[in-house]
């Protein structure tokens, strides 16, 4: 299944009917909260199956993922997925190194929450993100405030990084 930038992979609150595997492209998940914040929190990259919380039993999404450029994704019926698991003990292993990966990718991200300045912080993003994007830009892909949500500064303090790099 092809998803064009902006297109939506799944809904918050969809009931979890598929499971989805990225094949390529990127995916921006954001949450809306009840008092109105939509936030951004988690990006979803080529190798990963999702929604991350659905993997051992059904739940329903808690959060919207869009994509942010042309992405090809795996469609997996979740009772298929399910049953398998049932089934197929060694998937469980396969889930778990799924998970560990983005323990992993989450660890760095904070790591990334940590490092000294805005500058710094904005400079390991966008050196995350080239892995994936394809020679897309940052704000191509993001808007300020969501950068400026993935390393912990106000949309402001990111036009400022934006316009003076040094």
């Amino acid at each position: 299944m092809i998803l064009h930038r902006g297109e939506v992979l799944f809904r918050q609150g969809d009931g979890g009917q598929n499971l989805f595997k990225v094949k390529s492209g990127l995916f921006k998940v954001t949450r809306l909260h009840e008092n109105g914040n939509m936030v951004l929190f988690n990006l979803l990259y080529p190798g990963e199956t999702v929604p991350h919380h659905s993997l051992i039993s059904p739940k329903e999404a808690h959060g919207t993922a869009v994509a942010m450029m042309k992405s090809e994704v795996e469609l997996i019926p979740a009772a298929e997925w399910y049953r398998e698991l049932r089934e197929k003990p060694e998937k469980v292993m396969e889930i778990a190194l799924l998970l560990q990966e983005k323990v992993r990718f989450m660890q760095t991200r904070l790591d990334h929450l940590t490092v000294g300045t805005p500058g710094e912080r904005m400079a390991l993003l966008t050196r995350w993100l080239t892995e994936y994007s394809h020679g897309a830009q940052l704000t191509d892909l993001l808007t300020q405030e969501e950068i400026g949500q993935l390393i912990g500064v106000r949309r402001e303090t990111v036009n400022r990084l934006l316009r003076n790099p040094g």
